[in-house]
């Protein structure tokens, strides 16, 4: 599991224990890119600033190493679809040598966080899932309906999507907000939060995903609002100015097998839309979008079981 670890950092004084994942879905290097950054300027940071002290333990892991290996979203099915408890108990009762694919990640990653919380023993975990998409546009956060992961979601200078855990299953997400951990005897509150920081292949996505990460790190009081010094928060406040603050999921698209469904380009995060507009086609015809809205996360890649999502704005 060694190759799945991209860095740990020990901070002089205990905290919480700061989970990051990069490449949950293979083929969304971002994370990857911005996490190996991340961890070297912690180890410059001193040099910088002899003040520096860093609270609690950051641990970077590759998410999905199989299909990252091979630069696609999954192997057998996606691995932020599947964390259940009904399929961490199935996985968990399968010898380990006869595991595959995304069974095989998910036990490997359930095992590496126990170690890691049986070691560090923190009194709360903080769950941090990067990721890209296939259209271009904003970028955004997604909490749980836990009321700390609002507050935490808000400090990373991005659009909050409510709702979202409704609108999808077994994402890491809902095993932060299930508080799955119980399963296997090591109860521990979590907080979790995703963020999404752009086009898979824009080069600024990994400066906004490091800037992401920082911002965590200060809203869990890792660190102080004047340590690390990332250059890029302009970026995140640039690039999100014109963006509804607040959304709330109100629709999700749903593939199904065969039904040859494709995105219409030009559309991107964000792109307000009006009911009744043809934005992709399948094999009934156009697909007509049943709300006025927000577009999100419209599919233009291969794989993949959403065709996009519509949100809209709240107070």
């Amino acid at each position: 599991m060694a190759d799945r670890i991209l860095g740990c950092y020990d901070g002089k004084w205990h905290g919480p224990l700061v989970v990051v994942f990069g490449a949950t879905h293979g083929n969304e290097t971002a994370g990857v890119l911005a996490l190996q950054e991340v961890f070297r300027l912690l180890i410059q940071e001193p040099e910088r600033n002899p003040d520096f002290q860093f609270a609690g333990r950051l641990l970077g892991l590759l998410g999905n190493r199989q299909a990252f290996s091979q630069q696609q979203r999954f192997l057998n099915r996606d691995l932020n679809r599947t964390w259940t408890g009904d399929q961490l108990r199935r996985v968990e009762k399968i010898p380990q040598e006869l595991l595959q694919g995304e069974d095989l990640e998910m036990r490997e990653i359930i095992r590496l966080i126990h170690q890691q919380l049986l070691e560090y023993q923190p009194e709360v975990l903080v769950l941090l899932d990067l990721h890209t998409t296939s259209a271009q546009g904003g970028i955004f956060c997604i909490p749980t309906d836990d009321m700390a992961s609002l507050r935490l979601a808000k400090e990373l200078r991005a659009p909050v999507i409510l709702g979202m855990l409704e609108g999808v299953e077994g994402t890491l997400l809902h095993f932060a907000s299930d508080n799955l951990f119980e399963i296997g005897g090591f109860p521990r509150y979590t907080i979790g939060v995703a963020f999404e920081s752009g086009q898979h292949d824009d080069p600024l996505s990994v400066n906004r995903a490091i800037a992401a990460v920082v911002h965590l790190l200060r809203a869990a009081s890792c660190i102080r609002e004047e340590d690390v010094d990332t250059r890029h928060e302009a970026i995140l406040r640039a690039y999100s100015r014109d963006l509804p603050r607040v959304t709330r999921l109100r629709y999700v698209h749903r593939l199904r097998p065969g039904d040859g469904f494709k995105m219409r380009p030009g559309y991107a995060n964000f792109h307000p839309v009006t009911q009744g507009d043809a934005v992709a086609d399948d094999v009934t015809g156009p697909v007509l979008v049943p709300y006025d809205g927000f577009l999100l996360m419209p599919l233009y890649q291969s794989l993949g079981s959403d065709g996009f999502f519509l949100v809209e704005s709240v107070q």
